[in-house]
């Protein structure tokens, strides 16, 4: 069909972030003739001047974030890339420290030095390092995603300490005690290594909303060059004029606090959507303690409350009741165990059988519809307040996340109901119901704890309440050892 003279036909161009650029007007051709050329008219959105910093800025995101920064990152990602940012910029100049000390400590000026001895060195701090790398990926690797901020924190303490060990080098006689401070730093990097790299993985994955890791992971390479290249700058002027004891020592240490300080407040800033040990206890804690007439979209805590009243750094299989103005530890609790470790906790071995007086009867039955077994242990004497509890948990075959997070709920209320801090008309006096067995009074308060979940698809409810937060209910981030499973008795 014909297109009219006065015709024009009009398209906008948008962004990966759906923000529009230009508009196209195409006007003018002559109906008579196709082969007449259409007048094209553009219009840009973000009009660009010589003194308008829009187009550097434009470019400079282009360059150092990811193609459709803010949509396609989380709302935390800003916040923790700039004290990133800076805590590398402290470590880069803290590093050229370091690294003159070491120099120093393997003969550089020193005629008597030799460069076998130096290189003999450097092959005993690489052995050992990827000796440390081995060890410390088997005994943490499970830990590393799902306790990824701890871990985080964690690798720039390592390499913090390496700095220090590094600049106490050449103060420590030489021989095997320069050579073991000189390895065990480079232990420490090692450590450092394994642990950053797979936290920071675990991160990158949180921010990326697009499914864009790997541009994301890239773009985080050009910033992490861009600081290094500025802090090796800078550092050169500081090495050159920092060479005195106190002045080399007290730039360090000022330089290693500020790195330190701007690595808590980055990793702060994350708020994980995943629900790991410490997470499940605010959360479950905050909707348990909540009223029953309350809302349910009120009684779920947000990300960033979340975020505000966890730690860091914490006990690993603490159960603790958490509020806003107050954090109890009422007891431990251990998830997808072995058989063995659960019996071990009631129980006299004799060579490869066990006495127990755990009802494991009775819990198969109780627990026949559910995919994880659990029960509560005392540990010490059960009428004293100073009793710990401490619940395992067995994992069925096939035992999906939400179970996995429904069953760390139950052991956190049984313990709050057996420490007798949980104020609820079904569990009045459950603890003192006057039973003389200690086992018998648990299993009691085991089987209520459940029958409380499940009463009115409660749990569910709970779940479903969670997944509209944006929490992530099936992403397992519960277990931190070794993750076995039992297949229930038909």
């Amino acid at each position: 069909m014909a297109v009219h003279k006065d015709t024009r036909l009009t398209f906008q161009e948008t962004d990966e972030a759906d923000k529009p650029t230009a508009t196209y007007v195409f006007s003018g051709q002559d109906a008579r003739s196709k082969e007449s050329p259409m007048r094209v008219d553009v219009m840009q959105d973000e009009p660009s001047t010589m003194l308008s910093t829009k187009p550097l800025l434009a470019t400079l995101s282009d360059i150092f974030l990811p193609s459709g920064y803010p949509q396609s990152v989380s709302d935390d990602y800003l916040p923790y890339q700039i004290f990133d940012s800076l805590q590398a910029f402290c470590s880069s100049i803290a590093g050229l420290l370091s690294s003159r000390a070491v120099l120093q400590g393997v003969g550089v000026g020193n005629a008597d030095a030799s460069p076998t001895s130096a290189l003999l060195l450097h092959i005993l701090q690489d052995t050992s390092g990827r000796i440390a790398t081995i060890l410390f990926a088997h005994r943490v690797g499970t830990a590393l995603e799902p306790e990824c901020k701890t871990y985080r924190l964690a690798a720039d303490v390592f390499n913090d300490i390496a700095m220090i060990l590094d600049c106490l080098s050449p103060m420590v006689p030489a021989g095997v005690m320069r050579v073991s401070v000189l390895s065990t730093a480079g232990i420490l990097r090692a450590l450092c290594g394994v642990a950053g790299g797979s936290s920071k993985a675990s991160l990158s994955a949180h921010f990326a909303k697009w499914g864009n890791l790997a541009e994301l992971n890239a773009k985080d390479s050009s910033q992490e060059t861009i600081i290094s290249l500025l802090g090796m700058l800078v550092g050169s002027v500081v090495v050159s004029q920092i060479t005195g004891f106190k002045t080399t020592w007290a730039a360090l240490l000022t330089l290693l606090t500020a790195h330190l300080a701007l690595n808590y407040t980055a990793v702060r800033a994350v708020q994980m959507t995943s629900i790991n040990r410490q997470r499940a206890n605010i959360i479950f804690s905050t909707i348990l303690d909540s009223p029953e007439t309350e809302s349910k979209d009120s009684k779920i805590p947000t990300h960033a409350e979340v975020a505000y009243q966890e730690r860091i750094f914490h006990r690993d299989g603490a159960l603790e009741w958490t509020s806003k103005s107050h954090r109890e530890k009422i007891g431990t609790a251990e998830i997808g165990i072995s058989v063995s470790q659960f019996l071990k906790n009631a129980s006299r071995t004799t060579s490869s059988s066990y006495k127990t007086s755990i009802p494991m009867e009775d819990l198969h039955t109780l627990f026949q519809n559910e995919e994880y077994i659990l029960f509560v242990f005392s540990q010490g004497n059960y009428t004293s307040s100073k009793c710990r509890w401490h619940a395992s948990i067995l994992l069925k075959k096939g035992c999906t996340v939400p179970s996995q997070l429904k069953a760390w709920a139950q052991a956190l209320l049984a313990v709050r109901v057996l420490t007798g801090g949980y104020k609820h008309p079904e569990f009045e006096d459950l603890r003192h119901d006057g039973v003389g067995e200690v086992w018998n009074s648990v299993y009691v308060v085991v089987q209520q704890t459940l029958e409380f979940l499940n009463r009115g698809n409660r749990m569910q409810g709970y779940l479903e309440g969670l997944s509209a937060k944006g929490w992530e209910v099936d992403i397992a981030a519960l277990e931190t050892g070794g993750r076995r499973r039992i297949t229930s008795p038909i």
